[in-house]
């Protein structure tokens, strides 16, 4: 079994209030992701989430445990992780062309002007901005906002993508566009991708694996879901598919009810090995039928 690109090894995040008291939000939380798989985080609001992407990205320390990647500790921010935020965060003075470049020129900085922009115009094509480069922000749509942070994240060639919640301020059309876009260029880029939402059809959509979070405070990895769907699933023929409601009906069902109650459903629960679960199907036909990304899915914990 190859290494993982990310292992999440017993983090735990606290708060302690004006008045003293100390609340822990999440802990003792394990799970690994591998080098090619998109994975999906979903909870409900306090669990944690949005904190548990910064301490991936180095924005924030977490109380105690360890995040690795590629088999180095993660001390601080790093060019090998790219942040998509909900806001598309661009500096509104400089261009398209001007936003991608500044991080481009910040990861190669050694780098000369013409080659700075020739890679940046493969990103902007990447992301179908191409006639956009001298745009600035208060000139595009949200949608075409967030292609540029996608792009952006992209041209610094990060071992690792986090997005949070980066199309939840976007109508349903447009929201509907940029996933596809995001699936089509994973698929070209075998981009390795961490993503908190909130929506189960987007998740399904996405994912490889779905992890799920118990209620905060105290909140867990209760579980995390494979998705057995094909890779070459779009948003029109998703629900065509055998699989779609077996899962889509055990990520509601744990959201509506388990998630809330969660306390170890079974005696044998570990949360250093959080259960791998597969909707529907029995273990032999779930390793069968499982999509497989940029290496082999292994078993998390």
């Amino acid at each position: 079994m190859s290494e993982p690109l990310i292992r999440i090894e017993g983090i735990s995040k606290k708060f302690t209030g004006r008045d003293g008291a100390v609340t822990t939000v999440f802990e003792d939380l394990y799970f690994s992701i591998e080098p090619g798989e998109f994975v999906c985080l979903i909870g409900h609001s306090g669990c944690g989430k949005t904190t548990i992407l910064n301490v991936l990205s180095g924005l924030e320390q977490s109380t105690s445990g360890y995040v690795f990647v590629g088999g180095r500790e993660v001390s601080g921010p790093s060019l090998d992780r790219a942040v998509i935020f909900q806001s598309h965060a661009l500096m509104p003075w400089l261009t398209v062309m001007g936003n991608i470049a500044f991080a481009v020129s910040s990861r190669w900085p050694e780098w000369s002007k013409e080659k700075v922009r020739a890679h940046c115009q493969q990103y902007i094509d990447l992301v179908n901005l191409t006639g956009a480069e001298k745009k600035r922000p208060a000139e595009l749509s949200g949608g075409m906002k967030q292609r540029v942070g996608i792009a952006r994240a992209l041209s610094i060639q990060p071992k690792m993508l986090l997005m949070d919640e980066p199309f939840s301020a976007l109508d349903a059309l447009t929201r509907g566009v940029l996933q596809e876009e995001v699936l089509r260029i994973c698929a070209e880029t075998r981009q390795t991708v961490f993503m908190i939402t909130h929506d189960v059809d987007e998740a399904i959509l996405l994912a490889d694996k779905i992890v799920l979070m118990t209620n905060g405070p105290h909140a867990k990895v209760a579980e995390i879901v494979v998705n057995t769907m094909p890779r070459s699933r779009t948003r029109h023929d998703l629900h065509k598919h055998p699989h779609y409601y077996r899962i889509r009906n055990h990520l509601i069902d744990f959201l509506v009810d388990r998630s809330k109650a969660f306390a170890g459903d079974t005696p044998d629960y570990d949360p250093r090995r959080p259960p791998l679960v597969t909707p529907g199907l029995d273990p032999a036909a779930a390793a069968a039928q499982a999509p497989v990304p940029g290496t082999p899915l292994a078993v998390v914990g």
